[in-house]
């Protein structure tokens, strides 16, 4: 029961700080839109999809990974 209550104590006492910031919600919003477009870009540029590219039906695709999901390792 104590322990809860510190949890409960912890969480409204970043809940509210976070409620009466004024300048770090636009930060952090600043922050979270950087973070999607970084990803966004990583993830076209930098990591192409694999199975698409390489195979062209969607019953290759599933015997590839079959294949190398239950290939032991040696």
């Amino acid at each position: 029961m104590k322990i809860t209550n510190i949890v409960t104590n912890i969480i409204f006492f970043y809940v509210d700080g976070f409620r009466q910031m004024k300048v770090g919600k636009k930060l952090w919003l600043i922050i979270g839109i950087k973070l999607l477009i970084f990803f966004g870009i990583m993830k076209l540029f930098f990591f192409p999809n694999y199975l698409k590219t390489t195979y062209d039906t969607d019953e290759a695709r599933s015997m590839h990974l079959i294949e190398h999901l239950t290939k032991e390792r040696q």
